[in-house]
């Protein structure tokens, strides 16, 4: 199965495809898609739209999961992420594909243990679970690949769930 995974932002947007296959995960690919500061919000969307629409083309993921806007102190930040998240979904959405949502607070708590960890923890253990070694890339894309890995956890919890569910009927 592929998930990509998505860590929405109108400057910088993160994204990770891993490869689920017998209980295991690998990386598949990872980057940033990133927007000219000066251009103007719809031209700044546009670029993000069909940046992730290429990406989800060529991997055709059943699963998309994206990070769900924090509420930040400033209210014209978080308005302008949710106009981020509202063309990432309307990619994913069009493709066909599952789209579940996470908190960071869960995905830092599914990656690391603790929903309070710092990036450079998250950063660590996708390092470590995905065997990604000294690789360089922007922390969008590690924290991309971090929703993409949280997906994988929860929608394995949900799968045995059930099974015990029916199990027990």
């Amino acid at each position: 199965m592929i998930i990509f995974g998505i860590d929405p932002g109108t400057a910088v947007t993160g994204f990770g495809v891993i490869e689920a296959r017998n209980n295991a995960v690998a990386q598949v690919d990872w980057g940033v898609i990133t927007t000219r500061p000066d251009a103007p919000l719809a031209e700044r969307l546009l670029v993000i739209y069909d940046g992730i629409e290429g990406y989800i083309a060529r991997y055709k993921p059943e699963r998309v999961a994206i990070e769900q806007a924090f509420y930040a102190k400033n209210v014209h930040t978080t308005l302008l992420l949710g106009h981020a998240r509202g063309v990432l979904m309307l990619a994913a959405a069009k493709a066909g594909a599952d789209i579940a949502e996470y908190s960071p607070r869960a995905i830092k708590k599914a990656i690391t243990g603790n929903g309070g960890a710092e990036k450079s923890q998250v950063e660590y253990m996708i390092r470590m679970i995905l065997s990604l070694g000294t690789t360089r890339k922007p922390s969008d894309a590690f924290d991309a690949l971090g929703v993409a890995v949280c997906d994988f956890y929860h929608s394995g919890l949900r799968s045995l769930t059930l099974a015990a569910g029916k199990a027990a009927s």
